[in-house]
């Protein structure tokens, strides 16, 4: 693995593919004006920038002045696609199947005693009472996830996103290694919290399932992208693309998937790429 100061651009990138927290985002939860400056001239180079999360459309607003010609982020770990032009509309949704979650909640009640969830679903989050609460989402329902997930009416109710698993005693990699074990074969695990706090998609969806079906759409193959992340969830994105950079302070799993480092977060390390691939396209050497 190289770093970002040593290693060859990647032949005329057409997208960049990033995630937000502990990536482009700053500590703070803000856009540096360096990093500002290197999407906008991406953009101006015709280089799309795609924004890759896990959160839920309606929390961003972190980036939604910064976004350019498109204006399309993949949000939810790969469960949503929405429009930033549009208020975060949902254009494409990849839902978790509610018989599946409950398959998945009474397979963690049972495997890991003292587990609570929260289900983020296309309308909002709700979560259970031993769930730490969001604040950010003062009308959720709080009820057990049984109930949540329940449909008087099967097919009625609005899609499942993510179910999210949160355990107050395990180490965060030891709860994942669990999960996967007891319940892998049902859903996609990940997960990007510093705590013990899992996201579960449907079978297959992951950030990089559906940057992969936006790439294809546009005729861009895995070679033109760059892409950035810091977590677990990050993880198939960093593999899938033709370039990678996993930041500074990255989880060790980003670190082994992706094929470059650049700097942290707060270091802008996402700038460092972006306007290192913009020199060289300027530069002569670049034309021959």
């Amino acid at each position: 693995m190289t770093s970002a100061t040593d290693s060859p651009s990647p032949a005329a990138p057409r997208l960049i593919a990033t995630d937000l927290d502990g990536t482009l985002l700053r500590d703070d939860k803000t856009v540096s004006d360096r990093t500002i400056a290197a999407l906008a001239a991406a953009e101006e180079a015709g280089i799309e920038v795609f924004f890759v999360t896990g959160r839920p459309a309606r929390w961003m607003d972190v980036v939604s002045d910064h976004v350019h010609g498109h204006g399309l982020a993949i949000c939810a770990n790969g469960a949503a696609v929405a429009d930033l032009h549009a208020d975060g509309k949902l254009i494409k949704v990849r839902p978790l199947g509610r018989d599946i979650a409950l398959d998945i909640v009474h397979t963690l009640r049972a495997a890991t005693p003292g587990v609570s969830f929260a289900v983020e679903l296309t309308t909002g989050i709700h979560y259970e009472p031993a769930y730490p609460p969001f604040h950010l989402d003062p009308g959720a329902t709080v009820a057990v996830a049984e109930k949540l997930l329940h449909e008087e009416t099967p097919g009625t109710g609005a899609p499942v996103l993510k179910l999210l698993a949160h355990h107050a005693e395990l180490a965060p990699d030891d709860f994942l290694a669990l999960a996967r074990t007891a319940a892998g074969h049902e859903a996609s695990f990940t997960r990007s919290s510093p705590t013990a706090l899992l996201e579960i998609s449907g079978p297959g969806v992951s950030k990089a399932s559906t940057l992969a079906l936006c790439c294809a759409e546009r005729g861009i193959s895995p070679a033109e992208v760059v892409a950035f992340g810091d977590m677990p969830n990050d993880v198939e994105m960093l593999r899938w693309a033709g370039t990678s950079y996993a930041m500074g302070n990255a989880h060790p799993a980003a670190i082994a998937a992706a094929s470059d480092r650049t700097a942290t977060n707060g270091d802008d390390g996402v700038a460092v790429v972006i306007e290192r691939i913009l020199a060289e396209r300027r530069s002569p050497d670049a034309a021959r």
